[in-house]
């Protein structure tokens, strides 16, 4: 029997934080990405961008200190670091055009083995798309990570071998980072990284449905 826990979305944040490196200029996502700001290790100076055109961004602020002028692309308030600044949304478009931002984290629909990434629309009739900067990241930044649930609420995986939603970008995604585990996606296919306490490398292919290449020994 099974004897696992999922991450929260904070336990998820964190292992995300974790692997972010000192000196890193960072963009995170809309929705879970932006915990990750709330769980950066004491010490390490990393660089957050928002690509409404923030760079120095802070964690959320305490309750009642809200500034409603100043908030994320998700139009959640966020805070400003000594040194942070704030400018037009064309500058911050060429920053992740440009190739100045090392990683972004992104939520996504859906991502294949090889990684590509779908994370704008389902495609369902009715459906809201929602590009916004994903293209320009997914493609811009030096390594793109993924961030998410690994299953849906119906309990498929969104982990896939080809995605059938609307593409944001072909073999993009170097990460995903799920509430059960952390896998690298290679040309080759996936490999894993790591997984929840007390969930086996056999249970986890189960639930994927693809095969996963074991973690390389460090």
């Amino acid at each position: 029997m099974s004897n696992y826990q999922k991450r929260s979305k904070n336990e998820l944040a964190a292992r995300v934080a974790q692997d972010i490196f000192d000196g890193a200029y960072v963009n995170l996502g809309i929705g879970q990405p932006t915990l990750v700001a709330n769980h950066l290790p004491a010490g390490r100076e990393v660089v957050l961008h928002s690509e409404n055109g923030i760079l120095g961004m802070g964690p959320a602020p305490a309750a009642g200190q809200e500034d409603y002028d100043l908030t994320n692309a998700g139009k959640q308030p966020v805070t400003l670091l000594p040194g942070g600044c704030y400018f037009h949304h064309a500058d911050s478009f060429a920053m992740m055009r440009g190739g100045h931002l090392d990683i972004c984290v992104l939520g996504a629909f859906q991502v294949s083995s090889t990684g590509d990434l779908a994370n704008w629309s389902t495609g369902e009739p009715g459906a809201i798309p929602a590009v916004g900067g994903a293209m320009d990241l997914a493609v811009g930044a030096k390594s793109t990570w993924v961030m998410m649930d690994l299953l849906t609420k119906t309990g498929e995986c969104k982990v896939v071998k080809e995605c059938s939603y609307p593409l944001t970008g072909l073999a993009c995604v170097k990460r995903i980072y799920t509430d059960l585990c952390t896998l690298e996606c290679t040309a080759e296919g996936l490999r894993l990284i790591d997984t929840v306490p007390g969930l086996s490398h056999e249970e986890l292919e189960r639930i994927v449905g693809l095969p996963i290449q074991p973690a390389i020994q460090q």
